[in-house]
């Protein structure tokens, strides 16, 4: 075994109110800044949808991810054959006008417009050519048009519907939506990193952040098209290629990330999995209905004797290995089962999870009156709005059965919460309930705190980074002093 840990994820979409308040603390943050401007490393999407970028799920236009060849996997739209092919023209690179070009108001306007009875307004001012310009698009324009023709019906994930099950989604008594956060997965397979022709993106060895090294990056773009969630982008004012790092600063001084920490909703958890390096391409290239449980398999019992003797022969320190048994994350993905990857035919074994969200069951429309009242406010996974079928295109490479098993553990923990609390369920039944999705009153209880009432320390497990150790594989430490945790690799010249 080749022990290696992670640093990883889990949204929970039941909890996301897009508010975008995570979005705005990473724009703040990291992407203030000329060439930055339509850079959103973490946005939330109305599903469905077509997400930021436009179509970024086609992968047939994009090309991103990997594809399975025989036994093996190789790169859908990169690599070094395509790459030299397309060095000069990359035709599967997202255009500005799939994000959006940014803009800013000629403020100036307002006070310097002759006296009139108009209302003077600030003219949109283009912040790439400095011109006035016409906003046609945004990093959320589709925010909350989950029935829209012009964006919700063009969501690829409704491929998997026929004409009539499309069709009902968008009756109005069924009309539904959820959000979708998204940052970069810091995926165990990264795509990016194998098609960087110049190797400039790496992935950390303690604790699994992908970066891009500014030096090295060379503008070849080929990043950009083999990401699949289209996460990597390109900076025209700099010329290099830039992502989400995961706000490794904040982790190396025990700081959750700007977009976790200023959650509203407390959907997100963060912490450190174990996993077995040894599997990844045997993951990676497994037929997809296969996947998802093979990912989980890889992530590795931080409890099991074995398992921390090899990661403390492999360098692992003993407190990340005490914080990989208080990952929550370890917790929804692999103890639970209820977490799941985003998009894992993409084969990059991402590691971010997502647990679906338990959308509104549906009522019925009565003349102009709506009618959502019923015995069970909470009816069986298939009377909800949603179809299994597009969930399972979303988390599960299809397989509808690993969404109502989730779903079922969701409906299953509140209809105990409910006989606990409020009453007005049998206890009986809610353990009858429990027994179905195989969970125990304690397992209910323990996900009933993780997900409602955990205090921060217990969404946010974050493992000492021990930087120190690994700078001393670079060059000497007293060379170093001060620098540790704040990543510099040069140090900064003094004039």
């Amino acid at each position: 075994m080749d022990i290696r840990s992670q640093v990883s994820m889990v949204f929970h979409l039941d909890k996301c109110i897009g508010c975008h308040t995570c979005s705005i603390a990473c724009k703040n943050v990291w992407t203030d800044r000329k060439g930055a401007e339509y850079m959103w490393w973490n946005n939330v999407e109305t599903k469905p949808g077509t997400g930021y970028p436009a179509k970024w799920e086609n992968q047939e236009e994009y090309r991103g991810g990997w594809e399975k060849k025989g036994k093996g996997i190789e790169l859908k739209g990169a690599g070094r054959y395509r790459g030299l092919k397309n060095i000069f023209h990359n035709p599967s690179l997202p255009v500005l006008d799939d994000y959006y070009e940014p803009w800013t108001y000629r403020y100036e306007d307002l006070f310097n417009a002759p006296e009139g009875e108009d209302q003077p307004t600030a003219r949109t001012i283009s912040l790439v050519t400095g011109e006035p310009m016409e906003v046609n698009a945004g990093p959320n324009w589709d925010d909350d048009l989950s029935g829209s023709p012009e964006y919700a019906r063009k969501d690829p994930n409704l491929d998997v519907l026929n004409e009539t099950q499309r069709e009902a989604m968008f009756q109005v008594e069924r009309l539904m939506m959820f959000y979708l956060p998204r940052i970069c997965n810091h995926c165990l397979n990264p795509s990016c990193v194998a098609s960087c022709p110049s190797g400039a993106i790496y992935k950390r060895g303690e604790d699994g952040v992908v970066l891009i090294n500014q030096d090295k990056c060379r503008a070849w773009r080929m990043c950009v098209t083999a990401c699949p969630y289209k996460k990597t982008y390109y900076n025209w004012n700099t010329g290099k290629s830039e992502k989400c790092v995961l706000c490794y600063p904040r982790l190396e001084t025990g700081q959750a990330p700007a977009c976790m920490h200023s959650c509203v909703g407390r959907i997100r958890y963060l912490g450190v999995t174990l996993y077995d390096a040894d599997l990844i391409q045997e993951v990676a290239s497994c037929d997809e209905e296969d996947i998802i449980n093979k990912q989980r398999e890889m992530i590795l019992d931080p409890f099991d004797p074995k398992v921390i003797e090899a990661a403390r022969a492999n360098g692992i320190h003993d407190s990340v290995i005490e914080s990989a048994q208080r990952s929550p994350v370890y917790k929804f993905v692999k103890q639970w089962k209820m977490a799941l990857p985003l998009h894992a035919e993409y084969r990059t074994l991402p590691m971010l999870f997502y647990v679906p969200p338990l959308l509104p069951v549906m009522g019925s429309l009565t003349g102009d009156t709506y009618q959502h009242a019923m015995e069970q406010f909470f009816l069986g996974v298939e009377e909800m709005r949603v179809p299994i079928k597009y969930l399972a295109s979303l988390f599960s490479v299809g397989n509808e059965g690993v969404i109502r098993d989730v779903l079922k553990k969701m409906m299953a923990i509140r209809f105990y919460r409910r006989a606990v609390s409020a009453k007005d369920f049998s206890m009986d039944e809610a353990y009858k309930m429990l027994k179905e999705v195989a969970l125990d009153e304690e397992s209910a209880n323990a996900i009933y705190r993780l997900t409602s009432i955990a205090p921060f320390d217990e969404r946010f497990v974050i493992p000492p980074m021990h930087r120190e150790e690994a700078i001393e594989l670079l060059r000497a430490t007293e060379t170093t002093k001060g620098d540790a945790g704040f990543g510099h690799r040069e140090a900064p010249e003094r004039i």
